[in-house]
């Protein structure tokens, strides 16, 4: 993970270097620890890493970090992970319509997220990446874990000119990607 980051590092400063800046300073142990303990969580070490790297992107900034969606910080990601956890069985009637162990990454702005799945919801495989879309009723597994989708989007900034960079920066089309269910 850690030289993936290290990469994607390379790659922002270099080829996105005003959208670079507007990332957030890495978090420090202590801080994940004290978000961990805020939100009764033990975070996996893949996403513990990401925050050590960055703490996601500015508020101000709406430009797309991956997939058309912005990076979130910690400290959101875990506060939007509690509160659609609170709506399971009320706003969100249907089995994995939400589902308490996915942490949301990254947003596209419109109640939509880029999830990191502990539970391994529909395969088993725990720390894969999961699309909510709040108003559809498919769950898309678009990446294993979170190394493969950081380093797909490597893969892109490297294989693709920077005048033909757009404001999605698409992952996808991993070997075995993506994988669709449908709840409800």
């Amino acid at each position: 993970m850690e030289s993936t980051l290290q990469k994607l590092d390379q790659n922002l400063s270099s080829l996105r270097p005003e959208f670079y800046e507007s990332l957030k300073e890495p978090l420090k142990d202590t801080e994940i620890e004290s978000l961990e303990n805020r939100y009764n969580i033990v975070l996996p070490e893949d996403i513990k890493a990401l925050y050590k790297w960055k703490n996601g992107q500015e508020n101000s900034s709406f430009e797309s970090f991956v997939n058309n969606s912005t990076f979130i910080a910690l400290e959101e990601s875990l506060d939007i992970a509690s509160e659609n956890t609170s709506m399971i069985g009320f706003d969100f009637e249907i089995e994995n319509w939400w589902n308490a162990k996915w942490i949301p990454l990254f947003h596209n702005g419109g109640g939509d997220y880029i999830c990191y799945d502990c539970e391994g919801t529909f395969t088993g495989n725990s720390g894969q990446i999961i699309e909510f879309w709040h108003a559809d009723n498919d769950r898309v597994v678009i990446a294993p874990n979170l190394k493969a989708f950081l380093s797909q989007l490597n893969f892109y900034f490297e294989n693709n000119k920077i005048e033909d960079f757009d404001e999605y920066f698409e992952v996808e089309k991993m070997q075995g990607y993506p994988k669709s269910f449908i709840v409800g």
